[in-house]
Parts: structure tokens; sequence; C-alpha cells
């Protein structure tokens, strides 16, 4: 069984969820395709037992001993990522697009594409069984089949381990990142914060959820800190009939949890967040598909 664990905007605790989720019981493998900023691996440290280069795309750079500054170049980017400054033309890494466009016309063969190569995908074992994330480098694209590569290589570490359970904990928003988790999941968790953008946001996610064919449940993290925001929440989920999990109050010892390298449930099991995800939790998993 895949869960993934959804979205619409950053900061609504969908990482602290996921790590509650990887530590309640049994063996798990943990996938964190949030690959532009990952981070549970910071609070798992897992064993990096497999690294994998992820070429994402290439840059073009300039042999200067080629290089007659004739400045074709500049005029044909249309991304302006060529410029000449102290009559030397210098391509930007953060804004070339890799179109190639640029190598083709240089009438010297001055411009070379080289390929991205700084992106990783890892794989290993953590304390409550596998883990696989990756760490797209900044600059670098196609976030979405790093997360199809972080996708397929959980499939094949739960089936080679024997292990039933894949958690995703996915990125926010409604990009391409996002399609790649969610195709072909099994459960859907989105979670959500009482703010006029955490509604807002939620709502878009949903309507992307709801093209899959997904039913998805809906948890409002810190509900207290907005009354009147999380009713507005709960009547949005019954009038489109969507399961509405739980409400979780805010609670400073997700924070410390985090700071101890320790999801809620290792830090506190007993205390009253922790009792609700795991009553979310065998709601999520026990649901008929």
């Amino acid at each position: 069984m895949e869960i993934a664990i959804l979205s619409g905007k950053g900061g609504t605790g969908k990482s602290c969820i996921s790590a509650a989720f990887a530590t309640l019981n049994g063996k798990v493998v943990l996938a964190d395709c949030d690959v532009d900023a990952a981070n549970l691996y910071l609070i798992f440290n897992p064993a990096h037992e497999e690294e994998v280069i992820y070429v994402s795309g290439s840059k073009a750079f300039i042999d200067y001993s080629l290089c007659t500054n004739c400045r074709l170049c500049i005029n044909y980017c249309r991304f302006d990522a060529i410029s000449l400054i102290n009559d030397k033309i210098l391509i930007s890494e953060i804004a070339c697009d890799g179109c190639v466009l640029c190598s083709r016309i240089c009438p010297e063969n001055a411009i070379k594409m080289v390929a991205n190569s700084k992106s990783r995908m890892y794989s290993g074992s953590f304390r409550n069984g596998k883990m696989v994330y990756g760490r797209l480098s900044p600059g670098e694209e196609n976030s979405g089949k790093l997360v199809n590569m972080v996708r397929k290589k959980a499939r094949e570490t739960a089936k080679l381990n024997a292990i039933d359970t894949i958690i995703l904990d996915g990125p926010p928003g409604i990009g391409c990142p996002v399609i790649s988790t969610l195709a072909g999941v099994d459960r859907v968790v989105i979670v959500t914060e009482p703010t006029i953008s955490g509604l807002h946001d939620m709502e878009r996610l949903m309507g992307i959820v709801q093209k899959f064919n997904l039913n998805a449940f809906v948890i409002i993290n810190k509900y207290d800190l907005n009354i009147s925001i999380s009713t507005r929440i709960k009547t949005w989920c019954k009038e489109n009939r969507i399961t509405l999990a739980d409400e979780l109050p805010f609670d400073k010892n997700m924070v410390e949890a985090m700071v101890q390298g320790k999801s809620i449930i290792e830090f506190n099991p007993y205390s009253e967040i922790s009792k609700k995800i795991k009553i979310i939790w065998n709601k999520v998993t026990n649901q008929k598909k």
C-alpha cells in the first residue's frame, strides 16, 4: 500500500505527519518526494547504502580559447542568460535553460553543453525500515523525473525487503513533482492549516487529487490557532464530501521532536497529538479502496 502525504502549500506540518506515520508500527519504506527541499533525512539520518547520480539536463559553457566575442549568442539567447561583462561573454548557470541553441549557432564552436550531474538519489536503512530520497541541486530541473526515480526505487526496495507499506512525503503545491507523487498511489492524506492560503491551496490540490479519482483524507494541523478558518475548512470538506480525518492542536513538542531528531510518536507517544495521529493512521490504512 502506498500512502501519499501532501499539502497545498509549504509549512503546514506535512513532513511532521509523514515522520509520525513512519514510526507508528512495523517496518515501512519512507520516500521523501519533496526533492527540491528534502528534509526527512535530517530527522532519520538514514544510512547511505546507495547513491545514484541524477542528470537533469545540461547547461552551456564557453571555451574561451575559441571564443572571439562575436556576440552572436547574446543576440539569439531568448532567456537573457548570456551577457557581455568587462568585454567578456558570460553565461549565467542559473538563467541558462539548456536549450542548446547557442552551441548550435556559435561560428567558432566555442560553446559546449555540459550535463547537470549534481543532483542525487539516496537509499538506505533507517531505524524503522528503509528510506529513499532525492536531492535536486539548486538551479537544476525536471524534479518530476527525479520523483519518479525515487518512487521506482521505493517500490523495488519494498518488494526486495517484503515491506507492505510505502509512505510518500510529497512536495507542496500542485506542480509536476506533485503529479509524479500522486500517480498510482492507494491513499492520499492532505495536511492543511487554518489560514486563508491554507484553505485555498488545499482546494486547488483537491482538484488535482480528484482528477486521479482518488479519495483523500484531510488533516487540519494547528487547528486551534484560528478556529474560524478551521470551521470554514470543515464546512468545505463536508459540502464537497471530503473525509476530514481529524484536527490536530498546535503543540510545541512537534518542533522539539524535530530538534531531537525524532518524530512526535517517538518523542512523546502518549501526548494528545500522538494519540490523534494513531487514530488517523488507523482510519487511513483501514479504508476500503
